[in-house]
């Protein structure tokens, strides 16, 4: 029979951490080109176990949790791993990677971490498995919202005003809201969070402000087709008054 050894899970992820890095880079090589992945694992991977390693550090050595344990925020979650996560989102973004691969990403961490313990026999309790998989959740929630955020569609800006400019922030802020709610779809269907967490959460929300979309910007479209419909009749009567001003200036001479 294998001894198992006892060890706190952040003592193990402070002795290991090099390996994991290895490990984590070597899933990756599966689905980033040759020249990405090695980027895309040094830029949030070693920030991430480190985060872990904190908080693990902390809840193992206190009677506190540092994240929340209560009802999941929809994001931002206000956590140094949901803002480091939103940094390292926008930066993949910007060097081209989808979210699905940030979320498998981060999926690899938590897969390479419990398969390494268990390769050297080491116990993962109970308590340190759902603080991994908070801590998992609340960072692919953030990355998320930070690609539908930064999105090539989502620049934060209204235009309003004229009747297209609200029909662009109906389409804009419609299209963000899918992309999230989709994004995060995906991020549960791997099977690496589930529903009763951040990325649930999220889910949820965004569901919540599709519905209400309509409800909230509808009212300044049917304005706005009213000011223009107004304009248009004010316009034609003023172009009727200066023809007919004009006819009669001619049958005068």
């Amino acid at each position: 029979m294998k001894d198992t050894s006892i060890i706190m899970l952040h003592k193990f992820l402070a002795s290991n951490h090099k390996d994991l890095i290895e490990r984590c880079r070597g899933k990756a090589k599966l689905r980033f080109e040759p020249s990405l992945d090695r980027e895309t694992i040094d830029h949030g991977v070693p920030m991430f176990l480190k985060q872990l390693e904190d908080i693990l550090r902390f809840e193992q050595t206190t009677d506190e949790r540092r994240e929340f344990e209560s009802e999941p925020e929809p994001t931002p979650s206000g956590t140094d791993i949901g803002r480091a996560a939103a940094l390292h989102g926008t930066e993949l973004l910007r060097l081209g990677f989808t979210v699905d691969q940030v979320v498998h990403g981060y999926g690899d961490v938590c897969q390479t971490v419990t398969g390494l313990a268990v390769e050297r026999h080491v116990n993962i309790t109970a308590d340190e498995f759902r603080t991994l998989n908070r801590c998992l959740d609340n960072a692919i929630a953030d990355a998320v919202t930070a690609y539908a955020r930064n999105g090539e569609h989502a620049d934060g800006s209204r235009k309003g005003g004229s009747l297209t400019g609200h029909l662009d922030d109906f389409s804009n802020e419609h299209r963000r809201l899918v992309d999230i709610a989709a994004n995060a779809y995906s991020a549960i269907k791997t099977g690496n969070v589930g529903m009763a967490g951040a990325t649930g959460a999220l889910l949820a929300h965004a569901l919540e402000e599709l519905r209400l979309l309509p409800q909230r910007i509808l009212p300044e479209i049917r304005a706005a087709i009213q000011e223009e419909a107004v304009a248009s009749e004010q316009g034609s009567r003023s172009a009727g008054s200066a023809a007919r001003n004009d006819k009669a200036r001619r049958a005068a001479g």
